[in-house]
């Protein structure tokens, strides 16, 4: 039996081995007991340390070893360690008692990324959105975005504080068809240029592509090296030729507009034959439409064998008269005026942010806004691709643009040209480095004459990664509700928007709508984000869209539109 010493001893080691804590009054009790015998227990004399040394060592080797601490904390003396953890104090409240509480933490409806817009409906945070952001980050697939909304509810305004901000960010603007003049301000501020398109106004050639042809010429210009230079002359004669297919896609637009019809076959070939004709005889200088028309009288060998007179000059006059009339609309005597049958007054510069006035035609010429908007928008997208190729050579900086195209029911009734065409723009707007926006009020604006036309149209808004809905009534939402699988919240909002201002009081004051800057942001069939646009002081100086009625109010006219 071993001795009550060598026991307690061997005890007191076990205890340490399963981890007993000792007090500093048993420590010293213990250390003075085992001196006391260490002379009567064999191998105890041989200990060099004490217990004491042992277990405070032993503690601080677990404390070094152990990385991080439990969920209660480090199982050491003096480290802190709980037994038990409370549970937080849970409560509930009304909004009224909560109410100073406000704001909760919760996360934001979209990520902080883009143009910030206002604050979010529903949580009170901040709402950053913009086709361009959202594309370079990866969260949309498309730069691309649609507003719909009834007039005089912020959707102008929208669409210029991204604008702004995407101009401060490197990326030019370029509004492109901007039919009531309500961004010309804007663009100004900007340090943009301005043209105004118009009966009596400046005038745009839509063969004028000189400038941009003429600084793609450049592109080889001073390589030393053989194979370099090759290869740039190749890039340069692709480039060129890209142009001229441009030039005359924009042409045949053109004419298909003044037609309301496309062209027949051997119409088109002349066009495209006698351009290519007059190419050899204007180096320095543009040709223009009068010239296209005189080169077709004149029945040279060429096109006559594209009309397939076969020698007899009566049959060229019948397969080329209605392609002759149709080209006269376009001349200085026809219905369009002067406006495309003259020189190019003013020329868009490469670099900057630019906008196309169309203000002073009025919306009743349906076919000549439409006419002018489809010369405006393929030449804004040559202009595109014409920096894309400079950039590309080293002969520019690489930069992006974004495309804003308003009031699009304009365009989509003055032909059905337009409708193909700007069915391409989407679909190759990403390649071309554009971002885009499409405005315009309703669903409504885009049924078109056939279902087919409407299936593309309606294809405008479905293609588009980001779409911005005002206030709609129920029969103006067309398929937004199927598309984007809008929730009966959703589309109650949107609906509570549409309505007019109320009398606020006896003096006949109206309130504004109540959906006057609010939107629902969605992205494909993700739930919706509600925010309300927040405008500054600066920026409410060009966001007025009744400009005309205050002048007529400051101009000494009342309420009801008589002399005061």
């Amino acid at each position: 039996m071993p001795t009550r010493t060598a026991l307690g001893l061997r005890a007191t080691e076990q205890d340490l081995q399963d981890g007993m804590q000792l007090t500093r009054r048993e420590a010293r009790r213990l250390d003075r007991q085992v001196r006391r015998m260490s002379a009567s227990v064999t191998g105890v004399a041989s200990e060099k340390r004490s217990l004491r040394d042992r277990f405070i060592g032993e503690a601080k080797d677990q404390q070094s070893t152990s990385a991080t601490p439990g969920p209660k904390g480090w199982i050491v003396p003096g480290a802190g360690r709980v037994n038990h953890i409370e549970p937080q104090p849970e409560g509930f409240g009304t909004s009224v008692h909560v109410c100073g509480l406000w704001p909760f933490a919760l996360g934001a409806g979209a990520p902080i990324v883009g143009v910030p817009l206002g604050r979010h409906l529903l949580n009170n945070s901040t709402v950053c959105a913009d086709p361009i952001s959202w594309f370079l980050t990866k969260r949309i697939n498309n730069p691309s975005c649609f507003i719909i909304g009834r007039p005089h509810l912020g959707k102008s305004a929208l669409t210029k504080r991204i604008i702004t901000v995407l101009r401060a960010w490197g990326v030019l603007p370029m509004v492109l068809s901007d039919t009531k003049g309500e961004y010309s301000g804007l663009i100004k501020e900007l340090a943009g240029q301005v043209i105004r398109l118009g009966r009596g106004q400046s005038a745009v050639n839509p063969l004028d592509f000189v400038d941009i042809m003429a600084e793609l010429r450049q592109i080889g210009e001073g390589i030393e090296d053989p194979a370099a230079r090759a290869q740039a002359i190749k890039r340069r004669d692709e480039a060129l030729e890209e142009m001229r297919g441009r030039r005359m896609t924009t042409f045949m637009g053109l004419l298909s507009i003044a037609r309301n019809g496309r062209l027949e076959n051997h119409e088109s070939n002349v066009i495209a034959a006698a351009l290519a004709m007059l190419d050899d005889r204007f180096t320095e200088t543009a040709p223009l439409i009068e010239d296209v028309a005189a080169l077709i009288r004149s029945r040279p060998e060429r096109l006559s064998e594209i009309v397939q007179d076969r020698g007899v000059e009566e049959r060229y006059r019948d397969r080329t008269e209605a392609l002759l009339d149709t080209l006269g609309t376009l001349t200085g005597t026809g219905t369009f005026g002067g406006m495309f049958a003259r020189p190019t007054t003013e020329r868009v510069e490469m670099g900057q942010a630019f906008s196309f006035d169309l203000s002073a035609i009025p919306e009743s010429e349906v076919e000549l806004l439409g006419a002018v908007q489809s010369v405006c928008w393929n030449y804004g997208s040559a202009l595109v691709s014409a920096q894309k190729h400079l950039s590309e050579a080293g002969l520019r900086r690489s930069q992006h643009y974004f495309l804003v195209m308003d009031e699009l029911w304009l365009a989509l009734r003055a032909s059905n040209a337009i409708v193909y065409y700007l069915d391409s723009l989407t679909r190759l707007n990403r390649q071309r480095g554009i971002g885009q926006a499409m405005i315009t009020h309703t669903m409504d604006d885009l049924r078109l004459s056939t279902d087919e036309l409407t299936k593309i149209a309606w294809g405008f808004v479905s293609r588009s990664a980001m779409v911005f809905l005002g206030g709609l009534s129920e029969g103006e939402m067309g398929n937004l509700a199927t598309v984007f699988s809008m929730t009966k919240r959703e589309r109650g909002m949107i609906t509570d928007w549409s309505g007019e201002g109320s009398d606020t009081g006896p003096d006949g004051v109206t309130a504004e709508p109540p959906g006057r800057g609010k939107f629902l942001l969605k992205i494909g069939k993700r739930p919706g984000t509600p925010f309300k646009l927040h405008l500054t002081a600066r920026e409410m100086g060009t966001n007025d869209t009744n400009g005309s009625w205050r002048d007529d109010h400051e101009a000494g006219y009342d309420t009801v539109g008589a002399a005061a």
